[in-house]
């Protein structure tokens, strides 16, 4: 017998056995601890915010030798610069992140990338409005400021310059709103720190005429920062436009839906209050410690830059949970999306207090960097040693309204700031009516930021995050914080 071979029996491709489906990734922002997640995300903005920190203190130096005029307009038309910055990129910027990060948390990118240039349109809309208010209004806002002479014209001069160009910082903070939005916090704070070296460069250079370069004075200072601002833009253009971050803004085919607008607009235009209202607290106060004469005034300014400096943190860590707030609301994760709100809270408080204490022990570490005048030093030590520890509720309100726009439930901590206002404002009067000294004031203002920060968490514990939570209880949240 010869060997017959024997021929192989195909199989069926339909008979084999399926390999088991792949898990779905898992979103960091969504399954990762929690405390873990939000300080990785917090870390590059605390750069960020350092870094602009420090554009402040170098401006500060190459404008004071143009002379103590322009010193003098620097400081007039710094409320006006400073609003618009808050403005766009913790306020607006904010409703931004929240709204795209609600998106992508609910499985929606498409929404998120229309979402993305909904939000763009407006960035430059709100450019617009702010170029022609202070182009047409600006020198009359600044003489109401009390800008008088040679120190207006300065003041007015940054200003054409500067807000000839408002669209770019909207534009540029509107960017990084989408890109935080995603969970990407580098590049945004890689853009604000580079932003913030070619700022200290280029205006340093304009403004008083490095090497070849003619001095043109604040004009000068003003068109570095724009020009800082434009460089910004185009790199997280690129990213964005290349497919290169989760979301690609919608150009084609794009139909304009006014449904959302309204979900960006009804987290990032209530947000503009707060730095409003802030910056009215901030002018109803220096005002009444006017009275009490320069050196007064010079000590809380000296604990002021003190405050701006600490609470950078906690909107380094708030910024960090509008991502992971509001996909957890998108993803109807209610319970994480609390659990992120306190432990940012509890990391604010604990990190700017802690500092803040430590300096009111020991206020000479901080008040001799500024001043060796006797009479400043004592006020700076009174009102660091009154005040500072209560920077730490400031911290607290600040992350409970970071957290608030990523549920994109923001009116309650912008009310806790109306009340703020209005504590100081009627505290101050009847102080003023009883012969009070500049301590009490300086209790007046660690009441009122006990005040805010109490009011921002009854806001956060009171308010509905959802369609399905009934209420909000504060024991089931704080279980699990920093899981």
């Amino acid at each position: 017998m010869s060997d017959i071979g024997v021929a192989e029996i195909p199989v069926d491709d339909k008979e084999r056995p399926l390999p088991p489906p792949a898990p779905p990734a898992k979103n960091a922002l969504l399954d990762g601890p929690i405390l873990r997640t939000l300080s990785w995300l917090a870390l590059p903005n605390v750069v960020a915010l350092t870094a602009g920190t420090c554009v402040v203190i170098a401006e500060t130096s190459y404008i004071g030798r143009l002379g103590v005029e322009a010193l003098a307009a620097m400081a007039l038309v710094f409320p006006c610069v400073i609003l618009t910055m808050t403005m766009s990129s913790g306020a607006m910027g904010g409703g931004v992140a929240s709204a795209i990060a609600r998106a992508l948390g609910a499985g929606d990118r498409d929404r998120a990338s229309t979402l993305a240039t909904h939000a763009l349109l407006i960035g430059i809309t709100f450019g617009l409005v702010f170029m022609l208010g202070m182009l047409i209004f600006g020198p009359d806002v600044l003489r109401l400021l009390g800008g008088r002479g040679n120190v207006l014209t300065q003041a007015i001069a940054y200003t054409e310059v500067f807000f000839s160009g408002a669209v770019l910082p909207w534009l540029m903070n509107t960017m990084a709103g989408v890109l935080r939005g995603t969970g990407n916090m580098k590049l945004p704070s890689l853009m604000i720190l580079s932003s913030a070296v070619w700022q200290i460069i280029l205006g340093g250079t304009l403004g008083l005429g490095l090497g070849p370069v003619p001095q043109f004075g604040m004009r000068g200072v003003a068109a570095g920062s724009l020009i800082a601002y434009s460089i910004s833009i185009i790199v997280m253009g690129w990213y964005l436009f290349s497919g290169r971050g989760r979301v690609v803004p919608k150009i084609r085919g794009l139909r304009i839906r006014w449904a959302l607008f309204l979900d960006i607009l009804k987290v990032g235009a209530i947000a503009c209050f707060s730095p409003l209202q802030s910056v009215l607290t901030i002018s109803i106060f220096t005002h009444m410690l006017a009275y009490f004469g320069t050196a007064i005034l010079a000590g809380y300014g000296i604990g002021a830059r003190l405050e701006f400096m600490l609470t950078s943190i906690a909107f380094a860590v708030g910024m960090a949970s509008v991502p992971m707030v509001g996909m957890a609301v998108g993803a109807e994760r209610i319970a994480r999306a609390r659990r992120i709100a306190w432990t940012a809270g509890i990391v604010s408080f604990v990190l700017v207090g802690a500092i803040a204490t430590f300096i009111a022990i020991f206020p000479d570490l901080w008040v001799n960097i500024f001043t060796d005048d006797a009479s400043v030093r004592a006020a700076s030590r009174q009102y660091l040693a009154t005040v500072a520890p209560m920077y730490a509720f400031i911290g607290l309100a600040i992350s409970m309204y970071f957290s608030s726009q990523g549920a994109a439930k923001v009116l309650g901590p912008v009310l806790a700031q109306t009340a703020r206002l209005l504590f100081i404002a009627v505290g101050g009067w009847w102080l003023s009516t009883h012969a009070a000294t500049a301590e009490n004031f300086f209790l007046l203002a660690a009441a009122s930021m006990v005040v805010l920060g109490v009011l921002s968490c009854s806001s956060v514990v009171l308010t509905r995050w959802g369609p399905r939570e009934r209420g909000a209880k504060v024991r089931p949240v704080l279980s699990g914080v920093g899981d």
